[in-house]
């Protein structure tokens, strides 16, 4: 079996855990999104495959295996990867590489990422977020509790976030799917 595929399993294992609070729908409606996208889109960044592969299935791993570290997972995330990359006996210079994917990945925050594969890393996790909107209102409605209102706003301001993180040179090849997804959240309610 190779490195990608014991991490796949113990990455997915871990979205399967009854301890995992959010569901093993985060593995089967974004994680495996965002892994498709980043074999897609490696190729367009010149980008080192397994890397981008690496970093797809651990960006987001951190918040499974202790929900505490959540709203820092991009900060707790590289530890948590490096931790399980050396279980595996993973070159120390490769486990940097997936760490700064990793670290980079998230659009809410100011640290943007810095290599061509964290771009790729980042752009293929902002894709997953449009490709798959109905992931973002079970976060917000189901996980976090939030009222129609509320989690409507949250999910619209995610999406944009996500849009943002994505390269230019790949928005154009979802653009359509992006504008579908604000058309869908669109609907103004009364307040």
């Amino acid at each position: 079996m190779s490195l990608i595929e014991n991490i796949e399993r113990t990455v997915e294992e871990a979205y399967a855990a009854e301890s995992n609070v959010f569901g093993y729908g985060s593995w089967s409606h974004h994680i495996t999104q965002v892994v498709e996208n980043a074999r897609m889109l490696a190729p367009h960044f010149d980008a080192d495959r397994e890397i981008v592969v690496l970093g797809a299935l651990l960006h987001d791993y951190a918040s499974i295996v202790d929900e505490s570290l959540y709203e820092e997972h991009h900060i707790h995330g590289p530890r948590v990867a490096e931790q399980l990359l050396k279980q595996h006996d993973y070159p120390s210079e490769r486990i940097e590489r997936v760490k700064r994917c990793i670290a980079g990945h998230r659009g809410s925050i100011e640290t943007a990422p810095d290599t061509k594969e964290g771009v790729c890393l980042a752009s293929a996790d902002g894709i997953a977020h449009i490709q798959q909107p109905h992931s973002l209102l079970y976060l917000a409605y189901v996980q976090q509790e939030m009222d129609i209102d509320e989690g409507a706003d949250w999910v619209r301001t995610k999406l944009e976030r996500s849009w943002q993180k994505i390269d230019p040179t790949v928005q154009k090849m979802v653009e359509d799917q992006c504008e579908a997804a604000r058309l869908f959240l669109a609907v103004d309610t009364p307040r």
